[in-house]
């Protein structure tokens, strides 16, 4: 995907969606879309669309953001060292836009044992259909 300036994402984002995918904030806990949804289907960027999990490997962490114990796929997303805030954190982006997803710890379940905690404001949910449920 080309890279596109702020004012593309400006015109199709709201503003916390902004702040959080394109200027690496965060939403407060237990306040985004996602965090309690138990909808069956795949999340995907707010970007590009791009698949990123599935709600099977979704589960209450208790942090208040949506955690996830693996991503769709290791090319879904990519990680880099952050080092903001005074912590040394693993920040998560949609590898296809860069957009800013949230963070990986390694205090997750397993069989993982990770907990990609994302922001809301960052993914999609796209339900599943009954039709798609009852191919599985």
């Amino acid at each position: 995907m080309a890279t596109r300036d702020d004012a593309y994402w400006r015109d199709r984002l709201t503003p916390q969606q902004f702040h959080v995918c394109r200027q690496k904030g965060t939403e407060r806990a237990f306040t985004g879309e996602y965090w309690d949804c138990d909808v069956v289907g795949s999340y995907h960027c707010r970007c590009c669309e791009a698949p990123l999990f599935h709600s099977s490997d979704k589960y209450d962490a208790g942090c208040g953001w949506p955690s996830f114990c693996r991503s769709v796929s290791r090319e879904a997303i990519k990680e880099q060292a952050d080092a903001s805030h005074g912590m040394h954190r693993t920040e998560v982006q949609c590898r296809a836009c860069g957009c800013h997803l949230g963070h990986v710890f390694n205090d997750g379940p397993p069989p993982t044992g990770l907990r990609y905690c994302i922001n809301s404001s960052s993914i999609l949910l796209v339900p599943e259909t009954v039709t798609e449920n009852a191919n599985k």
